[in-house]
């Protein structure tokens, strides 16, 4: 099997590096924070001192950073993943980050013989702990056949979008259906309640029908619970749709739904309340309507 190195455990990579081990990989892991390591090196994981160190011990090394920044810094700087890797491997980055620096670092990798394969997921931290991510890929077919047994420990939707970029762009899509739904939901709930429906029939009675989605079915309870914990934080997906915005001004392609949440969602975060789960948006839909906790 190959050697996996695995670098960023937060509440997503350690989950997934963790699945890794289950499936049998012999894994090198590295983070910022020691004590993520330290748990997962009791769990039978080589810990590493840099990236670098990671990319030495392994022939495929994944990442799951937060933003672009991090993942050029710890594929691209002195002592980082590329500098250790040798020819032939493979590094993925599982982030979600701009897809014009996905495309950088695939260059940078390939000129060196390494490939480089973007491959953001869907599912959030429920899906990273179950293995039942959505992937998608961009990148080499060569590098996304070799890598998919690993993908597979990881996820049960892996599709290969297209060429480097590809990925990361297939993500920001799925982030402006997801944040769309979410205001949808909330604003369906919010009018059921404004109108004083049991809020528990009118989800049974709408998710068998056409109005049914992941995000009625996960995020609507959440919601009328009153549930804030986070599977996904608000802070995370501002910075999504950053990127979704800053991709689709490149384009010349305006985009008013996705546009629109992301002050909704700032409003939210003017509260406080940026690391909670994203269903918090219904409070201020609800506030809007002149409706209290």
């Amino acid at each position: 099997m190959e050697r996996i190195g695995f670098i960023g455990l937060g509440a997503m990579g350690k989950p997934m590096a963790r699945n890794l081990l289950k499936s049998g990989f012999s894994l090198t892991v590295h983070n910022r924070s020691r004590s993520a390591v330290d748990e997962l090196a009791a769990e039978g994981a080589a810990p590493a001192q840099s990236s670098a160190e990671v990319a030495k011990a392994s022939d495929i090394v994944i990442t799951m950073l937060p933003d672009s920044p991090d993942v050029e810094a710890v594929v691209l700087a002195e002592s980082g993943a590329l500098e250790g890797a040798r020819t032939g491997s493979i590094i993925i980055d599982m982030s979600t980050i701009s897809p014009t620096v996905a495309q950088r670092i695939a260059e940078k990798a390939r000129a060196v013989g390494v490939s480089f394969l973007d491959a953001p997921v869907s599912g959030g931290e429920t899906g990273a702990i179950a293995a039942t991510l959505s992937i998608m890929v961009g990148g080499d077919q060569k590098a996304f056949d070799r890598a998919r047994p690993v993908f597979a420990a990881l996820g049960k939707t892996i599709t290969r979008i297209g060429p480097s970029g590809s990925g990361q762009i297939a993500k920001l899509c799925n982030q402006v259906i997801c944040v769309l739904n979410i205001l949808a939901v909330s604003e369906a709930l919010t009018l059921g309640k404004k109108a004083g429906l049991d809020l528990d029939i009118l989800l049974q009675a709408v998710s068998g029908g056409a109005a049914s989605s992941w995000v009625l079915s996960t995020l609507g309870p959440k919601m009328i619970n009153r549930d804030w914990a986070p599977g996904f934080k608000i802070d995370l997906q501002q910075k999504d749709l950053r990127l979704v915005e800053e991709f689709a001004e490149s384009l010349n392609l305006p985009l008013p739904g996705a546009t629109l949440v992301r002050q909704l969602f700032r409003a939210v975060q003017a509260e406080g309340r940026g690391s909670d789960g994203h269903q918090t948006l219904v409070r201020t839909i609800e506030r809007l309507a002149a409706l209290g906790e």
